[in-house]
Order: structure tokens, then sequence, then C-alpha cells
């Protein structure tokens, strides 16, 4: 399906690989511009190789307004806008009970997950409002409605990234700006690999043994009994940003093969 983007630019952070990585080769076969942004510039180089076209790929501290404006004053130079914005940086950050973990814990969650949002929102839609059309999607995750005890600061950055992408929907759709997320569940990934691999360590078995074992322990609604792919939620990201989902305000959309057991976002 042509999804109608073709010669729009995207900034997507945490691009170095998963589900980041997955969206810009989707885009980039819509023939999208693509500035790509993560940490080690190195590492993002080498991943981009492997997608078409000639991605822009700049290191950058998405906890650092500065860095953030720079990123973006250094894409719109090269491609003259910003477009489309896929927000996909984030980390998992402490594990524990609630009660004793640090306010160091919470805080880097709240700074990476959350703020990081904040800056990049900051820097990307006054243009595009200006322009009267944008795409602004970020990655939440299933834990900001169904949360898990020993993933607090986790659960409650990306519930607030939720709620702020929401109250963002309603002052800037007027502008024809549209500002969804979505939210994955057990995506195959560099994070959920380290998950498992010490699962099996923990539990003294095989990788897959780890896997099969956490989800029907702590994932009963996956039925399919997997993980996602990131490809999978890629495809959901490149409809969201398209010019189909022109209706699409204010929806968190799970990719989550069934792991969340309620009706409601």
């Amino acid at each position: 399906m042509d999804l109608a983007i073709q010669g729009r630019t995207a900034l997507i952070t945490g691009a170095q690989g998963g589900i980041g990585l997955a969206t810009a080769r989707r885009l980039a076969e819509e023939g999208v511009n693509l500035i790509l942004s993560d940490l080690d510039e190195t590492a993002l180089t080498e991943a981009a190789a492997t997608l078409p076209g000639e991605p822009l790929c700049l290191s950058a501290d998405v906890t650092d307004q500065a860095a953030v404006d720079t990123l973006v004053t250094r894409g719109v130079a090269q491609f003259g806008a910003i477009d489309i914005v896929v927000h996909a940086a984030g980390i998992t950050g402490a594990k524990g009970d609630p009660l004793e973990l640090s306010d160091a814990d919470y805080e880097e969650a709240w700074r990476i997950d959350f703020f990081s949002a904040v800056r990049v929102a900051r820097a990307t839609i006054p243009a595009m409002r200006e322009r009267g059309w944008g795409r602004f999607v970020c990655i939440t995750s299933e834990n900001s409605v169904q949360p898990y005890w020993e993933e607090a600061v986790y659960n409650t950055a990306k519930a607030s990234l939720g709620a702020f992408i929401k109250n963002l929907s309603y002052r800037e759709a007027a502008h024809g700006v549209l500002c969804n997320t979505v939210a994955p569940a057990f995506i195959a990934s560099p994070m959920t690999d380290g998950m498992m691999e010490n699962r099996a360590k923990a539990l003294n078995c095989s990788f897959d043994e780890a896997v099969e074992s956490f989800l029907a322990e702590e994932r009963p609604g996956i039925v399919a009994r997997r993980r996602g792919e990131a490809d999978e939620v890629a495809f959901v990201i490149a409809m969201l940003v398209s010019q189909h989902a022109s209706f699409v305000n204010g929806s968190n959309v799970r990719v989550d093969g069934g792991s969340v057991m309620a009706l409601q976002n």
C-alpha cells in the first residue's frame, strides 16, 4: 500500500535497533527521508547501512534539550523540514520493590522514558504546526495500563508519556499535527533478550525455555505463545504516520498479542 508520505522527512530516536530500526526500514521503503538518532553514532551508522536511501545519522542525548535542538537543527538543514517524529528512545530502568527503588532510579526513567518526549516535541511540533501537517508517535508499553509491580519506574514513566501525548493531541490536531502512541508487549529485541537471558540463568534453563515459561506464567494473554517482531510494531507505526491515518488522533494502539487483558487503553 502506498502510504502517501513519499518525500516526507522523519526523525526517529532510538533508531539503532529494535522497533526504531524496523520503523526506519518501513519508512525508507515508502520513500521517506530519514534522520536517525541514538547515543552511539558509529553503531547507528552501521545499522543504517542496511537501509534503503541515505539516512542522516546523528548521535544525541535526548535528556538534554540543547542536544535535541541541535539534532533537529541539523536534520532540518539537511532536508528542509521534519514532518514525522517517531520517538522510540527509552530504557527499562531499575527493577525491584517500588518503595526500595531510589529517587535516582525513578528520575532516570523519568528523564529518558518521559521527559525526553517533551524535549523532542518542543523542538519539532511548532514547525509542523506552522506548516499545517505533522505526525508525532511515541512508544509507550503494555506496562502503562497493565503495570507489573517490580517495574514501577518504567510503568510510571510510560503512563506519564501516554498522558502527555493525549494532552498534545487535543491542542495540535487543529493545526494538522496528529499525536498518538503505540504500546508493544514482549517484542523480540535486545531488551527482551536480556530479560530472557537473566531468566534462563536464574532458572538454569535454555533461552527458549525461559521464553516459554515467561509466556505461560507472566503473559497468559499472548495466546500466540511467542514474542512479537519489531517489524510487526513498525507496520502499525508506519500506518499511523501515513496520510491515510488522518482521522487517528490521541489514540494508543496496542501491538501486544493480547497481553493486556482489559478493555480500556
